[in-house]
């Protein structure tokens, strides 16, 4: 038989020993409450369908995420991002909370919240982050508690972007030059040759970042990426103007041509550079569109773009390509005579 007891004037603990299974102990507010609870532990012995709940009652949101960022973010590719993502949950105020009170409505709320001020995409991946910790959670780790988030509704895809750098028109000054320009004058000395090279090899700020010397062959006009995003290697053609970008920088057996920057300060050096000379929305991740809809332009196949940029979905890689209805107008004839 359970066991209830008051303590204080507030409070009852109800309290199931059955031999062969854990002692079970919860505080309630009301002794009918409390003898609810009992029942049905008991019930759940008797029926073998018993599985303790005392983890899930005494482990917080934010010791869930913090297990989770010493165990399992680090052997991530993207383990700095995300490790970003997880210190802000901690921020977050379900953090404090024990995991097995945190319910679908309570995640529901969460991505409102947020909602309200970063985009869809963004809250989409912070919900996936924390699907993947109460999974974690769940299967390897045996603490007895749902995953919270996959009864709610995920925020819609976001409209791909399709932001690229506007070209001169009636005398302005583009927006590639202004960049350049911007990024010239920079603090950071590393951030002019990251852009060229990005706005040249259609390469992700972490593939530059993380490029190592032993893998560009200059004689070749190439550069080896072992790991990327998509978890398949790929080899990059670079341009003449990558080369004498990459020769600038100096070559260091052993290094990388970027050793000196980390993927924050690129970040960082880059909206600076971008606010200098007011070029609004366009983020660092723009190049690589830029880039890639530039091999279409100069003749390239959807073929040996892939092969360039490593879009495993052809689908994906068509979001890339926004070509300039001007560079278009150019490809079509002159010459045909309109009959009347």
């Amino acid at each position: 038989m359970p066991t209830i007891r008051k303590r204080g004037s507030k409070q009852w603990q109800a309290q199931v020993r059955r031999r062969g299974f854990p002692t079970q102990t919860k505080i309630f507010r009301t002794s009918a409450a409390a003898d609810r609870w009992a029942q049905s532990i008991e019930s759940e012995i008797g029926q073998g369908a018993f599985v303790s709940r005392m983890e899930a009652e005494h482990t917080t949101l934010a010791d869930l995420l913090q297990r989770y960022r010493d165990e399992v973010t680090p052997i991530k590719k993207g383990a700095a991002a995300e490790t970003i993502r997880l210190n802000a949950f901690q921020r977050c105020s379900l953090a404090p909370r024990f995991i097995a009170t945190i319910r679908s409505v309570d995640i529901a709320k969460y991505r409102n919240e947020r909602l309200a001020h970063v985009s869809s995409a963004t809250v989409r991946r912070d919900l996936g982050v924390l699907s993947h910790v109460f999974e974690i959670a769940r299967k390897e780790w045996g603490i007895h508690v749902p995953n919270p988030v996959r009864d709610i509704r995920m925020p819609p895809n976001g409209k791909a972007r399709d932001r690229r750098l506007n070209r001169a028109h009636d005398g302005a000054v583009d927006e590639e030059a202004r960049l350049l320009r911007a990024c010239a004058e920079a603090h950071n000395k590393l951030l002019l040759p990251l852009v060229l090279l990005a706005l040249e090899t259609a390469m992700r700020q972490s593939e530059l970042i993380n490029l190592r010397w032993e893998h560009i062959d200059l004689e070749r006009r190439t550069a080896h990426l072992p790991v990327t995003k998509n978890g398949e290697s790929r080899t990059v053609p670079l341009s003449a103007k990558a080369i004498a970008v990459l020769k600038a920088l100096g070559h260091v057996d052993g290094h990388r041509p970027f050793r000196a920057m980390t993927g924050e300060a690129a970040k960082r050096a880059f909206i600076r550079a971008t606010k200098r000379v007011n070029l609004d929305d366009f983020h660092f991740h723009d190049l690589r569109h830029e880039a890639t809809t530039r091999f279409f332009e100069i003749g390239l196949n959807i073929m040996e773009v892939a092969t360039i940029t490593g879009h495993k979905d052809l689908r994906m890689l068509r979001r890339y390509t926004h070509l300039h209805a001007e560079e278009l107008a150019k490809k079509l004839p002159d010459d045909t005579q309109i009959s009347t």
